[in-house]
């Protein structure tokens, strides 16, 4: 069995989270999330998330291509949560392409392409205006 592991904040829910969620779950058996927890969130973007870390989790959650979510406390523990799930696989958008390459020592590191023209802060930035 091939497990593909990946992580993101997910708030506001949009289009191009669900694209990365199913792509990645090709490229497996089974799909393990890590939702960022509120404080995180808040160290990686300056601000908090509009939707809290256990509604995140349940929108997560409830997509058909995920097979388990966690929350992710800490950037420092990629690598023990990657031990922990046992992945073969680590995805993320190609926006971090390079920064997590030392990681294909422990399983294989795959960039996703993001789709374009969508982002969280986008939308956000939109709302206000």
């Amino acid at each position: 069995m091939k497990i593909v592991i990946t992580f993101g904040t997910f708030d506001l829910f949009h289009y191009g989270h669900l694209r990365i969620l199913e792509r990645a779950s090709k490229l497996g058996d089974k799909l393990i999330v890590g939702v960022s927890s509120d404080v995180l969130n808040f160290q990686k973007k300056g601000r908090n998330p509009i939707y809290s870390e256990n509604e995140r989790i349940k929108i997560v959650s409830a997509l058909r291509c995920v097979d388990e979510v966690f929350l992710e406390e800490s950037l420092e523990l990629k690598e023990e949560y990657i031990k922990k799930y046992k992945a073969d696989i680590l995805i993320m958008g190609d926006d971090w392409k390079g920064k997590f390459d030392y990681f294909n020592r422990i399983c294989k590191v795959i960039y996703l392409e993001r789709t374009p023209s969508i982002s969280t802060t986008e939308i956000i930035e939109t709302i206000k205006t």
